[in-house]
Parts: C-alpha cells; sequence; structure tokens
C-alpha cells in the first residue's frame, strides 16, 4: 500500500512506557484497553426495523441525523482480537504494511535514537516471552441470525475473536471466511435472540456529494457517528487489482476499519477500509469497499469460505496516450494485452500480445477495471470482447476459466547496471543500448535456453529509458508488436515507425515481473553500433 495510506484497525496494546512514547512520536500504534473496558453508548436507542423520517427530496441538507443514527447504532459492532505474538514472528499490523514498528529518524548518537534502539531490541531478543497483542476494529451485522462484516486486516493472523454489542453484550465470534484480495471477512457469533441487522444498498447508484454517515469504534470509541459526502467515485490507491474505492470526507480514524459507510436511507453502501493520512489520522480523505464489489464477494464467504474468481490468463496495461499514438488510435481508451498466459483461456480464444481490449460483453472498459470485471464472471460462462488487433476491430468470444491460487515466489530482479556491454548498439535519443542474446548474455542475466529477444545492455541515467524503468537484463521481444531477435531487427522496426511519422515507438519489454508495453519518443536519428 503507498505511503501515508493505511488500513486502520490494527493497533497494539500497550507494552509499558517505552511503548507508549514510541507510539506518540510515530504516530503508527495506539495502545488499547480490552473491548470490555470501552464504555459502550447509551443502548437506549430505536430499534433497527422501525420506521425512520428522512429528509425529504430536494433538501440540500438534513435538519438531522439523530433518528437516522438512532436505527443504525445497534447494528454496528466492535470487533476485538487477540494474538500471542512469540519471539521471531513477524508482527504485521496491517496499517502500513511493515513487519515492524518504524524507528523515527533522530539525530546521530541522540539520546531519543539510543532509547529507541536499546527498546527494539529489547523487544527482539529470541527468549523474551511470549506477549499478548490486542486490537480493535468495527464491523456490522447483516443478518440477525449473527453473520458479521469486517475488514480482512481486522481479524487476520486472530486467534481470539470477540464481537461487543451496543448494549455490551460480548459474543464470541468464529471466522467464516476472508478475503485477502478485497480486504474483507465474515464472521458468526452465537446470540441466544435474533440481533438487529442492516441491508446493503446499491453503491452504483450514489454519486458524488451524496451524504453519508460512519459508524464505527475510532481508537476505541465504541459507536461513533460521523457524517459527511462522497468525494470522489472509482479511486485506485494500489490496495490490489480490484480498486474501485469510494471516496468520502466522513471523518474515519484508526479502528473505523470493517464499519459501514451508510446513505441516507440507512443502506450499506461501502465498508470503510483505509485512510489517507500522513499523521495516522483523519484529514477528511476515506476509502470504503463498494456495496456492489462487496456484495458478491460476502455471498461467497458465508457459502464456501472462499472466494472463486473468473480469470481469463492476460497481463494488460492501460492504453495511455502515447500508447495510443504507437497502435496509431483514435483515442487513449481499453486494456493492452502485454502478455498471454499458455494454455489459459485468452489463448485457448486465440487472443495476441499487443491486442487492445476495448469492450466487454458491450461494456467499454480500461486497463484497470477489466481484472476486476472479470473476476465477478463465473468460471464456465462465456464473455464477448472487442478487441482491436492492428488497427482493425474483432470481436473475441472467450471462456472464463478460475482464478490459479496466486503464486508467491518471484525472481529477483538482476541490478542495473550503467556500463554498457561490449558489442552493444545504443538506441540513439532513448538512453539505453542493446545486445544479442548470446550465451554469455543467458549466463550473466539467468536468462532460459530459446529466449527470443535482445537484451538491454545499458541504461543512461536521466534519459527516457531511465524514466521508464527500463534495467539491464530486460529483454525486448517485440518493437511496434513485430518481433526482433536481433539489435538490426530492432533498429530496422524504430526505422519503419519514423517512416510513418508516429511520434511514439513501443517496445515490449520481459524482466522478472513479466511483460509490459512500453512507449518511447522517437528521437531524430536512429541506431549505431559503439
Amino acid at each position: 500500500m503507498p505511503d501515508h495510506v493505511s488500513a486502520f484497525s490494527r493497533s497494539s496494546a500497550a507494552m509499558g512506557m517505552g511503548a507508549a512514547l514510541l507510539a506518540m512520536v510515530t504516530a503508527r500504534a495506539h495502545a488499547l484497553p480490552p473491548a470490555a473496558a470501552v464504555a459502550p453508548v447509551a443502548a437506549n436507542v430505536t430499534a433497527v426495523s422501525d420506521p425512520v423520517r428522512l429528509p425529504a427530496p430536494g433538501h440540500d441538507t438534513p435538519d438531522s441525523f439523530a433518528d437516522l443514527a438512532a436505527r443504525l447504532l445497534p447494528a454496528v459492532v466492535n470487533v476485538s482480537t487477540t494474538e500471542m505474538v512469540r519471539p521471531g514472528d513477524e508482527d504485521d499490523d496491517g496499517d502500513e504494511g511493515d513487519s515492524s514498528p518504524q524507528i523515527p529518524n533522530f539525530p546521530e548518537g541522540s539520546p531519543f535514537e539510543k532509547f529507541f534502539h536499546d527498546f527494539m531490541n529489547r523487544q527482539s531478543t529470541p527468549n523474551a516471552p511470549p506477549r499478548k497483542m490486542q486490537a480493535l476494529g468495527s464491523g456490522f451485522i447483516i443478518d440477525p441470525a449473527g453473520i458479521v462484516v469486517t475488514n480482512n486486516h481486522v481479524v487476520r493472523n486472530a486467534e481470539q475473536i470477540t464481537v461487543t454489542l451496543q448494549d455490551n453484550t460480548v459474543l464470541k465470534a468464529h471466522l467464516l471466511g476472508h478475503d485477502d484480495r478485497t480486504d474483507l471477512a465474515v464472521l458468526k457469533v452465537d446470540s441466544p435472540k435474533p440481533l438487529p441487522a442492516v441491508p446493503f444498498g446499491d453503491s452504483d447508484h450514489a454519486r458524488v456529494g451524496d451524504w453519508v454517515l460512519a459508524i464505527g469504534n475510532p481508537f476505541g470509541l465504541s459507536g461513533t457517528v460521523t457524517a459527511g459526502i462522497i468525494s470522489s467515485r472509482g479511486r485506485n490507491i494500489e490496495q490490489g487489482p480490484y480498486d474501485d474505492f469510494i471516496q468520502t470526507d466522513a471523518p474515519i480514524n484508526k479502528g473505523n476499519s470493517g464499519g459501514p459507510l451508510f446513505n441516507l436511507h440507512g443502506d450499506v453502501i461501502g465498508i470503510n477500509t483505509a485512510i489517507f493520512s500522513p499523521s495516522g489520522g483523519s484529514i477528511g480523505i476515506g476509502f470504503a469497499i463498494p456495496s456492489a464489489e462487496a456484495q458478491g464477494i460476502i455471498a461467497q464467504l458465508r457459502q464456501h469460505g472462499k472466494v472463486s474468481r473468473g480469470w481469463i490468463g492476460v497481463r494488460i496495461q492501460d492504453v495511455t496516450q502515447d500508447i495510443a499514438d504507437g497502435l496509431g488510435l483514435k483515442s487513449a481508451h481499453g486494456a493492452l494485452i502485454a502478455g498471454v498466459e499458455a494454455k489459459g483461456p485468452a489463448a485457448v480464444a486465440h487472443l495476441q500480445t499487443g491486442d487492445v481490449i476495448v469492450t466487454l460483453d458491450g461494456k467499454d472498459i480500461d486497463g484497470r477495471a477489466l481484472p476486476r470485471l472479470v473476476a465477478q464472471l463465473p468460471a464456465g460462462s462465456v464473455a464477448h470482447l472487442g478487441i482491436v488487433r492492428h488497427d482493425h476491430p474483432m470481436n473475441v468470444a472467450i471462456t472464463i476459466g478460475a482464478l490459479p491460487e496466486e503464486k508467491t515466489d518471484k525472481a529477483d530482479g538482476k541490478p542495473a547496471q550503467k556500463t554498457p556491454a561490449s558489442g552493444s548498439v545504443a538506441v540513439a535519443g532513448l538512453g539505453f543500448t542493446v545486445g544479442a542474446i548470446d550465451d554469455i548474455a543467458r549466463q550473466k542475466y539467468n536468462m532460459p535456453e530459446g529466449q527470443k529477444g535482445v537484451v538491454v545492455t545499458g541504461v543512461t541515467d536521466d534519459s527516457p529509458a531511465a524514466e521508464r524503468g527500463l534495467r539491464n537484463g530486460d529483454i525486448i521481444t517485440e518493437v511496434q508488436q513485430t518481433a526482433v531477435n536481433t539489435p538490426a531487427e530492432l533498429k530496422h522496426q524504430i526505422d519503419l515507425v519514423r517512416a510513418q511519422k508516429r511520434r511514439t515507438v513501443l517496445f515490449l519489454v520481459q524482466n522478472s515481473d513479466g511483460l509490459r508495453w512500453v512507449p518511447f519518443p522517437l528521437a531524430e536519428s536512429g541506431a549505431h553500433s559503439d
């Protein structure tokens, strides 16, 4: 997750004055009391099923949110987790994507620097006893039988989960299922009586500027209600491949994770999940998973404990204006295929690297939306793709497959080297050199036998190649959707693009992260030998 964007419910329990000082300085961890010690909001509220008077259509501002809040509060719960952390275990609190608290930058040799280093060393002592970690988050009941929705990062690695209702009733919970990719989890609690529940609404009809309420337990303060508006839709915060967040300015903080975002009808249109904050507190930029995306995930977690997603087996990237210019497209629109999985659904449907997917079942798409929309399709169903191949529009039917388990092993990237190899060819104006793939190159860059293309042998600082992330050992397999296997072929393809008077040339680049299309502005002259 990017800097300053954090999931915000995981909070370490107090571990003495040293830990408290660390939390105060870093603004990352917050000491929280046990769930039973958190003072609940008074339980004298209107039942969830009671009708409530809502603002009449056309009112710019509601007179009050009191009736609505009273109706909704009983269905919002406190989720408390306990985890035993043993020496040597990774202590990933989920807030910042790091495995340990970060030490602030103090002047070298200062007392503060020594204090924090000594404190952290004591925490990592191999013979230190296991310590109990507690965390608080939020959740909401969607079924009177005791089904609770929260964030996955709230309950991840928890050994014990408890749910505290608004009337201070504490119930043990067990995990029905969780999904890492969307950060959702479903819990089940057993209650002797039906519990108050809230329904999902249609987030697709929520508009920027609509009023919303957020209810949760920021910093352990149960039953906190805040109001704001929808600030934006479709936000990508680089949390995963299915990002499509609702942005809101309703104040939400650490401890609000997993809590609901309501519209003025009392329907859940989002699950509060992350905030943007340099300080760790609310600055009015929060993010919620839309209900339209969450409902299908939650239904699968309730029924199967896991999520099955559709998959077509392509690596794609957005079509930027530079890429559109390189392909001769009229507009920067669609998802450009940078790689096709062998024997995957796309390979069976004869999709090719360089194809641009512009529609899915008749709906316009881009590179960011395609993975999310395909994931929602059931395996075995047939979808229809509109593609553009070498300036020609085509329609392709494709049978959706099931997304394979995520691969965790990935080859390490080779460090960049700035000195060009002997016999390399410089691509004038673009700032890099290439060479043929021979036995020496295969050994140096650990290439498989039969690898095709030309290898990048040097990258000039502050050049177009450096700006686009090109590195030594990267392999260029295609230029303008045509395979190249020698520096001379690469030069020839660039010359052809120049002859067509195009402003951009596209290289298909392969490295340890896979394949991607890289657009380069054309220089005045061609390549030459060193």
